[in-house]
C-alpha cells in the first residue's frame, strides 16, 4: 500500500509545481541518492567489528512538554553493525535523565525502572515558565539530538542552547498551563492504516525502500493502534477522534479490526468518533461502503456534530467524492452547506472540527501536492466560515502524517493541527486538554515496548528523512497552550451520553 502522502504519478492535478520540486529536490538529493544506492545491496542483517561494549546513544527527543512534565526519547545502539536499513543494532542498556534550573547544576535525575534500547524517560513536577537544562545519557553516554538541519528544526528545546556541542546539556522553558480550571480531555489521532504491511512506498521513488516489519511479529498498524488506545486512556482522554485513514484500503476486514481496537476505548459515537479518510473510500460501489456498514450503521451521512456538554465537535468527511484517492480532498455541495449552516447558527459555541485533510500544507520538506490538502476553494470558503464563527478554536486534520501547527491570518483564532500518523513514528496522538479559560495539545509517543521497537525502526522512511517531516520543526509544533474562553463547556462533557449524532438540516442542542 502506497503512502497516501505521495500522488501516483497518472493524478496529474495533484502533482507538485516545478518549483515545489526544485526546492525540495536541491535539499533531498544527497539523501535519496545514498538511500537508492543503499537498495541494490543485500537487505540481511550485517555486522563489523566492534568492541561488545561500545555504545551510541542516538536520536534524542523532547517529545511531550506540559506546564508540569517532560517526555525526552532516544535510542542507544552498537557502533559499526547494521541492520540491513542502515541501522545499528540496539544496546539494551540503563538510561537517565540529569536535569536542573542551571547548566552547570544538574542536580536533579529521572531513571527508567528496566534496562532498554528505546528509552523514554518523563520528567514530573515541574514549574511552569521555568527553564530547565537537561543531558540524557546511557551507561555515560551522552545522547545526541535527531538532526533536523535539512530543516532547521530543533528536537531537543524550545531554544537552539546547547545545540553547538555533541553533549548538551540543552534546554527547554516550561508554558504556563492553560488558563481556568480543567474540564475535559480529547485525544486526536489518524492515519492508522490498518492492514498496511509496508510503511513509506513512495510513488514515483521506486529505488527508496519502504519499511516493513521484523518477521514473526505482529502487524505494526495493529501494535501501534492498540498502543495508542492504552496510551490516550492512562493519560486520561475523556474522548478519542480519529480523523481517517483508519485503514489501509477500505477492505471490510481491516475496517472491522479498526473498530474492534477502537471500541477497547469505549463504545463509537459516545466515547469515540471516526470520520472518513480516503484510503477509507469504498474501492466498487457494487462492493458496498464497509466504513459505512461498520461505523454508520449502513445509513446515514459519513459528517456529523454533536453537542458534548456545550462543546460542539463536528467530524467532517473530506473525500466524500469518487477518485482515487490521491487527489485533492472535496466536501459534496450539501455536506458543505451543511456546515456552513452549522456555523453560523451557533458561532459563539466552543467547537471544535475534525476531518482527514488539511486546510492548507505549509513549510513542507517534500513537495507538496494538491492531494496533500483540501480543494483551494472549499477551504478558502471553510476559513471564511471559521472568520464569522469565533467559537470555533481547534481543526483537527491528518493525512500529512506529521505534526505542524498552523494559525492564518483569515482566522487567527482557530489552530489548525496536523496530527502526524498513528501507525509509524514518531506514532500516537495529541492530547487536547481543555481548561475554562483556554486549551493545551501535546503530543504523546505511544510507550509500550513493541510500539518503540516499530516507531524507532519506522524512522527510516523515505531514506531515514522521515524524522525532518514527521516530528515537528519545533516542540511548538507538537505542543502548545492558547488562551481561548471555553467556560461554556461542561467538565468532562457529562451531558455527551444524551446527545445523538445530528445530520443534515439538523441543529445541535
Amino acid at each position: 500500500m502506497r503512502c497516501c502522502f505521495s500522488a501516483p504519478l497518472a493524478a496529474m492535478s495533484a502533482l507538485p509545481s516545478p518549483c515545489e520540486v526544485l526546492r525540495s529536490g536541491a535539499l533531498l538529493a544527497p539523501t535519496l541518492l545514498r538511500a537508492a544506492a543503499g537498495a541494490f545491496h543485500g537487505s540481511g542483517r550485517k555486522s563489523h567489528g566492534h568492541h561488545p561494549d561500545s555504545l551510541a546513544a542516538v536520536h534524542l527527543e523532547l517529545v511531550t512538554l506540559t506546564e508540569d512534565r517532560a517526555i525526552i526519547t532516544w535510542y542507544t545502539g552498537v557502533p559499526g553493525t547494521n541492520d540491513g536499513l542502515g541501522h545499528m543494532l540496539p544496546a539494551v542498556t540503563e538510561g537517565e535523565v540529569v536535569y536542573g534550573t542551571h547548566p552547570s547544576r544538574l542536580d536533579r535525575t529521572a531513571s527508567e525502572d528496566r534496562p532498554t534500547a528505546h528509552h523514554h524517560v518523563e520528567l514530573t513536577d515541574l514549574e511552569p515558565g521555568q527553564t530547565y537544562y537537561y543531558q540524557a545519557r546511557s551507561r555515560g553516554k551522552a545522547a545526541t539530538p535527531t538532526p533536523l538541519h535539512l530543516i532547521r528544526g530543533n528536537a531537543v528545546g524550545t531554544n537552539r542552547y546547547g545545540l553547538g556541542s555533541s553533549r548538551g546539556p540543552y534546554s527547554f522553558t516550561t508554558p504556563q498551563p492553560p488558563p481556568g480550571r480543567h474540564l475535559l480531555s480529547i485525544a486526536l489521532c489518524n492515519d492508522f492504516h490498518i492492514g498496511e504491511t509496508t510503511a513509506g512506498l513512495m510513488a514515483g521513488l521506486p529505488l527508496l525502500r519502504g519499511v516493513a516489519q521484523e518477521p514473526g511479529l505482529a502487524p505494526y498498524p495493529e501494535i501501534m493502534s492498540r498502543a495508542l488506545v492504552e496510551e490516550a486512556q492512562r493519560r486520561g482522554a475523556d474522548l478519542l477522534l480519529a480523523a481517517g485513514d483508519i485503514s489501509a484500503g477500505g477492505a471490510p476486514r481491516d475496517l472491522a479490526e479498526a473498530k474492534r481496537i477502537l471500541d477497547g476505548f469505549g463504545s463509537h459515537g459516545q466515547d469515540y468518533f471516526v470520520v472518513r479518510g480516503n484510503h477509507d473510500r469504498p474501492r466498487h460501489r457494487e462492493a458496498g461502503d464497509a466504513f459505512r456498514e461498520g461505523f454508520l450503521g449502513g445509513a446515514g451521512p459519513a459528517y456529523f456534530a454533536r453537542d458534548l456538554g456545550g462543546l460542539r465537535i463536528i467530524g467532517l468527511d473530506t473525500y466524500e467524492k469518487d477518485g482515487n484517492g490521491a487527489d485533492a480532498g472535496g466536501l459534496g455541495d450539501e455536506q458543505l452547506s451543511w456546515f456552513r449552516a452549522r456555523l453560523k447558527e451557533r458561532g459563539d459555541q466552543p467547537t471544535v472540527v475534525f476531518g482527514h485533510h488539511p486546510l492548507t500544507v505549509r513549510d513542507s520538506l517534500f513537495p507538496v501536492s494538491g492531494g496533500q490538502r483540501l480543494g483551494r476553494r472549499q477551504a478558502r470558503s471553510i476559513l471564511d466560515a471559521y472568520a464569522s464563527a469565533p467559537g470555533v478554536f481547534l481543526h483537527h486534520a491528518g493525512h500529512t502524517h506529521r505534526n505542524k501547527r498552523t494559525v492564518l491570518p483569515q482566522a487567527p483564532h482557530v489552530t489548525l493541527q496536523e496530527v502526524s500518523a498513528a501507525k509509524d513514528y514518531p506514532g500516537g496522538f495529541c492530547l487536547l486538554r481543555i481548561h475554562s479559560g483556554g486549551y493545551a495539545l501535546n503530543h504523546y509517543k505511544t510507550s509500550g515496548a513493541p510500539a518503540r521497537e516499530w516507531g524507532e525502526r519506522s524512522r527510516r522512511v523515505a531514506g531515514g528523512l522521515w524524522p525532518h517531516h514527521a516530528l515537528g520543526r519545533a516542540v511548538a509544533d507538537r505542543n502548545s497552550m492558547t488562551a481561548h474562553d471555553l467556560s461554556g463547556v461542561s467538565p468532562r462533557g457529562l451531558s455527551a451520553t444524551a446527545g445523538s449524532l445530528l445530520g443534515p438540516g439538523t441543529a445541535t442542542s
